[in-house]
């Protein structure tokens, strides 16, 4: 027989309220924690990460991975032609002939992996990469293969792969959220909104936290100031009251309990991220590497992303995602501006022309600091994009074969995994899915995919839902 609750709650709160310099927030903070740890499945002894970090360069609006990181010299030979195959349905059906690609491909680093000339810096360090030609996703629409690339379903509610590290792994920076997306310039959330960040159903204190990286205030209403003593006590006292609260719920109050972690975080970042974001500290010839002073705004604006990820790395923040910037031409919006249904030359040059320095430059620098062995970088989008035209020079949606690629953190560079078949139409061999691609990562950070579960719904779902392999051809 349950006992009835207490007629008062004022002795526990009294009790918390008379501890001193936040000892009472200190124990619910470690109940908490160990609650936190409890419930997390443990590591098979024989997961030995080789990664510490990973960071996301996500390029919203699908990269044509014909014009980036798969040769066709058949579409050259084509080009003009009818498609010789059954043509699936597309986005928008207008489907026109074949399309050779406007854009060279030469073999780059002693690896000889074929590059775009879109991307002639990332080219230069082919040997650090392991570009996987045969990824697949079920879905064709920006939203939903928004979703699935970060989340596995296609659709809000479930949790980001982001929030799946953070939540299997921890912080491993006290004073920096574990999850982190950067944001700067034009840069803006890709379709299907901040769900694309959320920690779903993952306790919250999981779900990324966005910054941007050229603004006065990067995370928004934490100013930079110095924590004082007087902001200290309010936070112990409303955490004294919260804990009250949490203490006379039945199973606990998970979002009360992931609010106070927050607003501990918060208070910490006060001081961790104005540090984080002054970059005075770092030489002229870093600046110059990454190009953070460039020209062209998009450039400097998608550099200083790259070096800030550097640091938020080198300090322990466990992901980190990038955000390209809208170029404002070709059929590419503000929220896809890889989306080049029409002047796709024009539009994809003017993208990669935007990262491919910085990418490139983030790759050099943490090689050359000793990182990139412990961090593992991951290059997508939701989609590739059709072997023939949409209207007379853009191209539709591809969800049935494209590229990624992977550096770093146990991966094996100079490698091509996967092909897909002579018109970069369809997946025709080792077809990879989503699934696979985040039990890779997993399995780099030291995590059985199978193993990292949350009990929801009545199941204890997981970032792969019920499907996934590693993929063990591209590890060192």
């Amino acid at each position: 027989m349950t006992p009835p609750p207490p007629t008062s709650s004022l002795p526990r709160r009294h009790f918390l309220q008379s501890l001193s310099a936040g000892f009472g927030w200190a124990a619910l903070h470690g109940m908490m924690a160990a609650e936190s740890r409890a419930a997390r499945p443990a590591k098979p002894r024989d997961f030995i990460p080789r990664a510490k970090s990973v960071i996301f360069c996500y390029m919203s609006g699908g990269v044509s991975h014909v014009d980036s990181f798969d040769p066709k010299p058949k579409l050259r030979e084509l080009h003009g032609k009818p498609m010789p195959v059954t043509v699936q349905r597309t986005q928008f059906n207008n489907n026109g002939n074949v399309m050779g690609s406007p854009f060279e491909f030469r073999r780059c680093g002693r690896s000889g992996i074929e590059v775009s000339s879109m991307f002639p810096q990332v080219g230069g360090m082919a040997d650090e990469l392991a570009v996987v030609r045969s990824m697949t996703t079920p879905v064709n629409e920006h939203a939903q293969g928004n979703f699935v690339m970060h989340t596995g379903f296609p659709f809000l509610g479930y949790p980001s792969a982001g929030a799946w590290v953070s939540y299997g792994l921890g912080s491993a920076n006290r004073n920096l959220p574990s999850y982190v997306v950067l944001q700067s310039g034009k840069a803006v959330v890709p379709h299907g909104g901040v769900g694309l960040f959320s920690a779903g159903f993952l306790p919250a204190q999981h779900g990324g936290s966005i910054l941007q990286a050229d603004k006065e205030e990067a995370v928004r209403n934490v100013r930079a100031r110095e924590a004082s003593a007087r902001q200290r006590r309010r936070l112990d006292f409303t955490a004294a009251l919260d804990a009250d609260f949490v203490g006379g719920i039945d199973g606990g109050a998970p979002q009360v309990e992931a609010a106070i972690q927050n607003y501990e975080t918060a208070f910490r970042m006060q001081s961790a991220v104005p540090e984080l974001c002054d970059l005075r500290g770092e030489s002229e010839a870093t600046r110059r590497l990454y190009g953070i002073d460039d020209a062209d705004p998009e450039r400097g604006a998608y550099a200083r992303q790259c070096l800030l990820a550097r640091r938020l790395v080198e300090r322990g923040v466990r992901f980190v995602e990038l955000s390209c910037l809208t170029k404002g031409i070709g059929a590419g919006g503000a929220a896809n501006p890889w989306d080049q249904h029409g002047d796709l030359e024009r539009g994809h040059g003017a993208m990669a022309y935007q990262v491919d320095a910085p990418i490139a430059a983030l790759l050099k620098d943490l090689k050359a600091r000793g990182l990139l062995e412990e961090t593992l970088v991951v290059w997508a989008g939701e989609f590739g994009r059709t072997p023939f035209s949409q209207g007379s020079n853009g191209r539709d949606h591809n969800p049935y074969g494209f590229s990624i690629w992977l550096a770093g953190g146990g991966v094996k560079g100079g490698t091509v995994y996967g092909a897909t078949d002579e018109l970069g139409y369809h997946a025709v061999r080792d077809k990879c899915s989503v699934y696979d691609l985040w039990a890779t990562v997993l399995y780099l950070m030291g995590m059985d995919h199978e193993q990292l579960t949350y009990l929801y719904a009545g199941r204890n779902v997981r970032l792969t839902d019920v499907h996934g392999d590693v993929l063990h051809p591209i590890l060192a």
